[in-house]
């Protein structure tokens, strides 16, 4: 019977939560006393996270997301590089949100793959597993990059997704000002300002706090925030981690926010249309006022683009619910180690959403791909500008 750690978790990021589990795989140093000298801590887990089954399977599922997420936004970098059309203020937000999907395909899936197997093949942690929570003269921890790499490029992913709802919004409210309010100079300076922002915020709590370590949970088979405790107490500046959850919500909030008022105006233009169509609405101005409100109306391709975004909202909104209830249930005390991996997997498997999302409702995307597989075809400069 495994021994059960005390309750170490600390609400956090989506991507850096500690989980409380009853088979913890990282443990810190508190945890090491009373073992003798030459004395090395067995993996504590029971077989419902560590069993050979269980982690062949996990590897197969890491393997096919890895090569999914990898394939599927290579493709889409390569798609909106070479096409011209793309070179717009909402294509280099995509190209933002495709470069931080792919992040996590070459950098994090891969880490937890190259775990899992060692445990695999060597039944025991990796020499630099436990890192500076044991001993500072312990081998360096991978996690303390791999780690900040899934909160940053989460971070991105939501803030990415709010500019490119900010962008069609203005679109939909404000065509006529578009292209004044929304350049390309403009979009670069915001992106790469979220990108700095973002992995920033992933550093708060080792750059503001020397009781953060970054260890590899065996249920989350992630890298995940963990606080040095204090005897059996966590650390007093454990409620900077609360960082994470309040910059994910409030992001998520306004970008739904955003889109309510946005698909509010779509509807509205939509039923100006139809009544337009069916001759029903006067020009009780002389023309002048339903000539006006035509002109002033967004293009098909906006509200298109508008609704796509929406879309991208909610598959991620979705993939981070998880994430979400299992923070709700660390704080009142839950110990779930089996959905902890499942909110974090599923959080992770957003990153080869948007390709299919964008093959279903952007017809330029499906051209730009059916194009790029065409070996003996050599598109006109025409199909490109």
């Amino acid at each position: 019977m495994t021994a059960q750690l005390p309750n170490t978790s600390v609400p956090g990021s989506t991507a850096v939560l500690l989980p409380t589990t009853d088979c913890p795989f990282n443990v810190t140093a508190v945890d090491q006393e009373g073992l003798g000298p030459g004395q090395s801590l067995a993996p504590l887990c029971t077989l419902c996270c560590c069993g050979f089954i269980n982690r062949t399977l996990a590897v197969v599922f890491m393997v096919s997301l890895a090569f999914a997420i990898v394939v599927g936004n290579v493709v889409t970098l390569t798609v909106f590089v070479q096409t011209r059309q793309s070179r717009t203020p909402q294509g280099y937000l995509k190209v933002s949100l495709a470069i931080a999907d792919m992040m996590v395909g070459v950098l994090v899936v891969p880490f937890s793959i190259y775990t899992e197997i060692s445990l695999m093949v060597t039944s025991a942690p990796p020499i630099w597993y436990q890192g500076s929570s044991v001993s500072p003269a312990a081998p360096w921890q991978p996690c303390m990059l791999i780690g900040p790499v899934f909160a940053g490029c989460t971070f991105v992913s939501i803030s990415t997704i709010f500019l490119m709802t900010l962008e069609r919004s203005v679109a939909i409210l404000r065509p006529l000002h578009k292209d004044a309010l929304v350049t390309r100079r403009r979009s670069l300076f915001l992106i790469l300002l979220s990108w700095a922002a973002s992995f920033l915020l992933a550093l708060a709590p080792l750059i503001f706090s020397r009781n953060f370590t970054l260890e590899y949970n065996e249920c989350s088979r992630m890298c995940n925030y963990t606080p040095l405790l204090l005897g059996s107490q966590l650390p007093p500046d454990a409620n900077i981690l609360l960082l994470f959850p309040t910059f994910d919500f409030t992001l998520l909030g306004g970008t739904l926010a955003v889109n309510i008022v946005s698909f509010t105006s779509i509807r509205r233009y939509s039923r100006k249309r139809k009544l337009l169509s069916e001759g029903s609405l006067s020009d009780g101005g002389g023309g002048a006022g339903v000539g006006g409100a035509c002109a002033h109306r967004p293009s098909f391709s906006d509200i298109k683009a508008a609704k796509t975004i929406g879309i991208l909202t909610f598959a991620f909104t979705a993939s981070f619910s998880p994430i979400a209830v299992f923070v709700l249930g660390n704080v009142v005390g839950y110990t779930w180690c089996n959905f902890s991996f499942l909110a974090f997997w599923i959080l992770t498997g957003n990153s080869c959403c948007n390709v299919i999302i964008y093959s279903v409702r952007d017809h330029r995307f499906r051209k730009g791909v059916t194009l790029l597989f065409q070996r003996d075809h050599s598109p006109p400069h025409g199909e490109k500008s």
